[in-house]
Order: structure tokens, then sequence, then C-alpha cells
């Protein structure tokens, strides 16, 4: 009867495997969770994993979730471009299943999961599978891992001399990529992946990879693309670029509202409906190369920190030093460790908004979106998130002056939570909402 039991449990997994429904659906803790990008050698003037761990009281109390690390893996040293304190890139892969001397060992990193998790984390990890340092051992044992040109030598993408490009033609080298990914799964107990550079590598691998993983554990899957065919390959969540790009030309004064919300509704219509998108203000690459988010969004930093928060689909991303807040780019190469201080200022702001996603079920990422008309939308932006019975109204004043409007949309209508002002206020048709500059008001019906 055991053995009966035993063979109907297996028979009724290889089903759920092969349908694709386990690709498609998203981990149960999931949809109204957040992720906070975690830059380890930034983070600490040690970058140990050991002073990280010393965060996660203080993590926990803001109302962090996901714990994204950026790569932990050892950085190969050949092909490097700076100076004698160049530490190089997490991104130049030099040995898939160890973990970075800089930060510490494989026990410091089991110890940090382990205690993540009995605090209610979830850990990802920055996985890079397009390309490995010149220096990793797959170049000499596997030379036909990697892509080559016209006279047999290894390429890389740009200008990047520290990588050597892989070659998923290839079917050992996907073979041991993903046995790879497996080893972090059963070695450390992480929950899933946040996949660098994904658009170079063909779909039908993903589909394979994500559904060898999901047998092991359900696991979280973040792309670093904005391409809607990643989810069909069972990827969680994909990144929001375009939305967030077309917020920074909207307030270098590029784009209207109405050009926004065009682009808003285009992600919309073209994502799949359980897609998970990823919206962000900064973070390691924007910060680095682009510039804080007071540089891109200037006074809107946070109504778009808000609006990050609230949309529809978003899974939001906060950035190590957000919460300061941060207004210097951190170097990339070279240690430039984060100024934390004494006082956390923006705290407080982001732990109403993640205390907030959780509540209510109104900001899960697969709760419903509406537009909603304002008697001023050349300057507001609003919308309300709904699923079972709970609601969330959200209120932005996208221009350099205060703002003062109705709304005649009997659905607002009601005595909701002014969730920054902790006080509850009476809505109907006929009041008038007054905002200041660049400001929000988020409301919650509970």
């Amino acid at each position: 009867m055991n053995t009966f039991k035993q063979l109907v449990t297996e028979i009724t997994f290889i089903l759920f495997i092969s349908t694709g429904f386990a690709q498609n659906s998203h981990p149960s803790w999931s949809p109204q969770s957040n992720i906070y990008e975690v830059n380890l050698r930034q983070y600490s003037a040690s970058g140990s994993i050991k002073d990280f761990e010393k965060h996660l009281p203080r993590l926990k109390k803001m109302g962090v979730e996901i714990l994204w690390f950026m790569p932990i893996t050892p950085i190969g040293k050949e092909g490097r471009k700076m100076t004698e304190a160049d530490l190089g890139s997490y991104y130049a892969v030099k040995n898939y299943k160890a973990v970075n001397e800089e930060f510490g060992t494989m026990a410091d990193w089991k110890a940090l999961v382990k205690h993540a998790h009995s605090m209610g984390f979830k850990v990802i990890i920055d996985w890079v599978p397009n390309h490995t340092s010149p220096d990793n051992a797959w170049i000499t044992k596997h030379a036909d891992f990697y892509k080559r040109d016209s006279t047999g030598n290894t390429v890389y993408d740009a200008d990047y001399t520290d990588t050597r490009n892989l070659n998923y033609a290839n079917m050992e080298l996907r073979d041991s990529m993903i046995e790879a990914m497996k080893f972090w799964l059963k070695e450390t107990d992480i929950d899933g992946f946040r996949c660098d550079h994904v658009d170079a590598i063909p779909v039908d691998f993903w589909k394979q990879c994500i559904s060898e993983l999901k047998k092991i554990k359900h696991v979280f899957m973040l792309a670093e693309s904005q391409h809607p065919e990643f989810h069909s390959a069972g990827f969680d969540a994909t990144y929001g670029w375009g939305v967030m790009e077309g917020w920074i030309r909207f307030y270098a004064g590029k784009l209207s509202l109405a050009q926004e919300d065009s682009i808003i509704n285009h992600n919309i219509q073209v994502f799949p409906a359980n897609a998970y998108r990823v919206f962000f203000t900064t973070n390691h690459d924007w910060n680095s190369w682009e510039g804080t988010e007071f540089e891109r969004y200037g006074e809107a930093y946070k109504a778009l920190a808000v609006f990050t928060q609230t949309m529809y689909q978003s899974v939001p991303l906060i950035y190590n030093g957000q919460e300061i807040p941060n207004k210097r780019r951190l170097k990339f190469f070279i240690k430039d460790p984060i100024e934390w201080g004494t006082k956390l200022e923006m705290a407080p702001f982001y732990t109403t908004l993640l205390k907030l996603r959780k509540s209510t079920p109104a900001l899960a990422a697969d709760a419903s979106y509406k537009k909603i008309i304002t008697a001023n939308d050349v300057a507001i932006f609003a919308y309300t998130r709904e699923k079972q019975g709970h609601k969330v109204l959200v209120i932005l004043n996208f221009s350099r002056q205060p703002q003062s409007f109705t709304i005649k949309d009997n659905s607002i209508s009601g005595q909701p939570m002014n969730v920054f002002m902790g006080v509850k206020e009476k809505l109907s048709r006929t009041h008038v909402y007054s905002i200041e500059p660049w400001g929000y008001i988020v409301y919650d019906y509970k």
C-alpha cells in the first residue's frame, strides 16, 4: 500500500512538471513580497558575509523579505582593466561552486542562509550564465564550452576583457550549468536566482533549467530582461526597465504624463497576466554607471518609490543604502563602502510601504489595476489596486506645483486610511484633494 501511494505521488509530480504548471506558478510566498539587493563588497568596511548578517534584524524590522545577493562566487584575475586596487567584477566568475574569499567562506554563507531563513527571509543569489572569467577552469578543461571566432579565439561582449562567452549550442555546457545551479540549492538551501544577461541565452535552455531546478525546490526566478517570452520559460519576474526609463524621460521634460501612461499600458498588454515585474528607482547598475535616483528622478524620487511599491504586477526592489538615503554613486570595481551613519532617514518611509504590501492583498502582484481619472490628469497620476475585497488608492503629483483637484469616480468613495498620515478620511465625489509638489497619497480601504 505504501509502495502504491509512493508511485501515485511520483506520477502526480511528473505530471505536475510536464504540464508546465510547476514552471508557470509562483512560490506561494511571493505575490506580496519585495526584494532587497545586497552589494556585499560595499555593504560594510569588511564586505564580509558575517558583517552583513548583523543587519538582518534591522532589515526584518523594515519589512524586507527577499535578499538578493550580487554574485558571491570567486572572481577571475585575468583581463582586469584597472589598477592594483581593482577587486574585479562580480560578474567575471572563476568558479561556479565556491564563495569569494573576499566575502568569507562557504560555512559563513550557509550559516547566513540558515539564520535568514529562521527570521523569515528568502535568499536568492545572482547567477552569471552568459560568461565566465578567462581563467575559469572550464577554459582548459572544456574548451568547447565557449564561443569562438573564425580564428578559434574565445570571445567577449563589448570591452568586457575580463569575461569569455559561453556556448549554449553545447549540450554538456547546458548540463554543467544546471548542475552548478543545483549545487547551491542542495548545498546551501537558497530560494532562487537572479539570472544575469539572460537575453543572450536560448529560451529553451531556461525551460529545461527551471524545470530541473523546480524538481528540487519551488525556486523564485528573476530574469535580467524585459522580454515577455522569459515568463513562458518559467521565470517568475522580469525587469520593468521600459516603464522606469520612461519616468526618467518624463522628469527630464521629454515625455508627458499621458505618454508615460501609454508606456505603462503597453507593458500591461504585452506581458502575461501572471507575470511579475521588478520596478525600482535604482539598482547596482544604475547607481554605479547611470546615477543615483536623485540624479535620475530628482524631486520625484519618493513619488516614484511609491509607484514601484504599489504598481500592477510589481515585486519591488530596494537597493542597499536607499534607506539612508545614499546620495552618491558606489564604485564598482574597488572598495567603496556605504556610509551608513547613525540615522536612516528613509527607513520609516520604506517600512510603511513594505508593511502595507504585506498587510493587504490589494498590493499583491496579481491584484487588479484601474487607472483613475481625476480633474487634473496633466499633473496627477492615480490608480486603484483591488483583490479579495481589499482596495488601495494611490495618488501621485508629478508636477513642480501643489495641486488641488477632485475625483468623480464613485468607486473611491468611502472612509479609507491615509497610510502616511495615519488617519481616516471621508472621500466622495466632492472631496477636494490637496497634494504638494511631487507628493503622494496612499489610501488603504481595509
